[in-house]
């Protein structure tokens, strides 16, 4: 809003110079982008990102499959680990050596980690596999997709305005030291008869 006030200001000021009028220009030019291009890109690029992580979620969950797993018994480890991959973040897990059918009806049996607080043999807890019976990690979640998608989106726009106002600042950066160099050429010129009497006259 101040560079419209400004140029507005600056229209018919006679004190008025070309290169304040060219940064009020820059000014609003920057503002405009700010509020137009950044969210634009936030759109496009959360859009983007929406679309790749969906096909991601709907991948996923045609290739993983939940099976039931059944406890042998529970194994050496730290009393309880974390699960990156819980919906949360924050799933406790046990690490157990458990027995399962493969969606392909193959048996395996393995060390894994189970959602169990106090697993005892014999417990049963879910567990994704692909289809020859490997673990894997759960598939990613329509909700987390959207999340992820919608950061990178936010974080577009952000950065698309700070690139924005980098350029702004670096074009009034510039325009300054021009005009600075124009006064030292004119003062140069100026001031050998600087304060001489008859000066001008």
């Amino acid at each position: 809003m101040r560079a419209i006030g400004g140029l507005w200001r600056w229209r018919h000021n006679p004190l008025c110079r070309g290169t304040d009028l060219a940064e009020a220009w820059v000014a609003l030019a920057g503002l405009l982008s700010v509020l137009l291009v950044a969210p634009l890109v936030g759109v496009v690029v959360g859009g983007a990102a929406q679309d790749a992580l969906l096909r991601s979620v709907r991948e996923q969950h045609a290739s993983r499959h939940r099976v039931t797993a059944t406890v042998i018994r529970t194994l050496e480890r730290p009393p309880l680990t974390l699960d990156p991959e819980g919906a949360a973040g924050g799933d406790l897990r046990s690490r157990v050596l458990a027995r399962w059918t493969a969606p392909d009806g193959s048996r395996h049996e393995g060390s894994v980690t189970a959602g169990l607080d106090d697993p005892g043999t014999g417990d049963r807890f879910a567990l994704w596999t692909d289809g020859q019976g490997r673990t894997v990690a759960r598939p990613l979640d329509s909700a987390t997709a959207a999340t992820h998608a919608a950061l990178a989106g936010l974080g577009a726009a952000v950065g698309t305005a700070a690139l924005v106002e980098a350029g702004r600042r670096f074009v009034v950066w510039r325009m300054v030291r021009r005009r600075y160099a124009r006064w030292d050429q004119e003062w140069e010129r100026a001031g050998p008869d600087w304060g001489r009497t008859g000066t001008g006259s």
